[in-house]
């Protein structure tokens, strides 16, 4: 196994060899077999043996007893930690609601899940006067409005049955569910689908369109949608869905999620 030359041509050799050891180790391979290692990953063994024992000192990898290999390190975890939180959540996705906004020319939003509402924590508006009125702080009920519905859609139906729980759901139109199984129906409509598309479900006369956004964990913790007049998601636009779904996906990503 050959190394590949750094597009840059500033790359270090060992380093590079010491990341190619973590990320072998991280996929899930104990590294018992030093032969094996070494021929994997094209490392000479004296030289592997030595990586083993740095990033065992930096608490980068632990030994597993009985002879069963090594797996990343509290080390490895602390830094991971570290890198994700020193990532402002709304800084991450600003630029991706930016792209959104371009690409679709309607308004981008990012919201968050606080309760039965959406809270929302950032947009993006086209040069048009056809943009929503949504701002910055709007709360809207999370299962009516596209972002909540993408979030709710990820929860498993005792969660929704708790968070539902008592007062009857609140009704922004004629549209949106009544009773918590009808919550959990749509949720399951929005979970198969991929994404929340909506038709004036919210506000009549305004559509959307949300997806879920994950984190490093793999957990739902936001949503980002685009809206604008009803007429323009009147049937199924897959174009628009899939500029959605890709925006939510670059965020997740930025956030850490390694989806698959």
């Amino acid at each position: 196994m050959t190394e590949a030359p750094s597009p840059t041509g500033y790359s270090v050799p060992p380093v590079e060899r010491a990341l190619k050891l973590l990320r072998y180790i991280g996929e899930g391979e104990r590294a018992r077999n030093l032969s094996v290692v070494s021929r994997d990953l094209g490392i000479n063994r004296t030289t592997l043996i030595r990586l083993i024992h740095t990033l065992l000192d930096h608490r980068m990898i632990e030994e597993l007893g009985d002879g069963a290999g090594y797996r990343l390190g509290a080390g490895m975890v602390s830094l991971g930690a570290q890198a994700i939180h020193s990532r402002d959540f709304v800084q991450v996705c600003q630029p991706v609601l930016r792209n959104l906004c371009r690409d679709t020319g309607m308004s981008a939003h990012l919201g968050v899940l606080e309760g039965r509402d959406i809270i929302y924590l950032g947009r993006e508006a086209p040069n048009s006067h056809l943009v929503s009125n949504v701002r910055t702080g709007s709360r809207l009920l999370a299962h009516a409005s596209s972002i909540g519905r993408a979030i709710l859609a990820e929860f498993p139906d005792a969660t929704l049955r708790q968070l539902f729980a008592g007062d009857e759901p609140e009704q922004a139109t004629e549209k949106t569910p009544e009773t918590i199984e009808a919550i959990i129906a749509q949720a399951h409509r929005d979970k198969a689908a991929g994404f929340a598309w909506s038709e004036g479900n919210y506000e009549p006369g305004i559509g959307s369109c949300a997806a879920a956004i994950f984190d490093h964990t793999g957990q739902a913790i936001a949503g980002l949608n685009v809206s604008g007049p009803e007429a323009r998601f009147t049937g199924n636009d897959v174009a628009l869905s899939d500029a959605v779904l890709t925006a939510a996906r670059t965020a997740s990503a930025e956030l850490g999620y390694l989806d698959g």
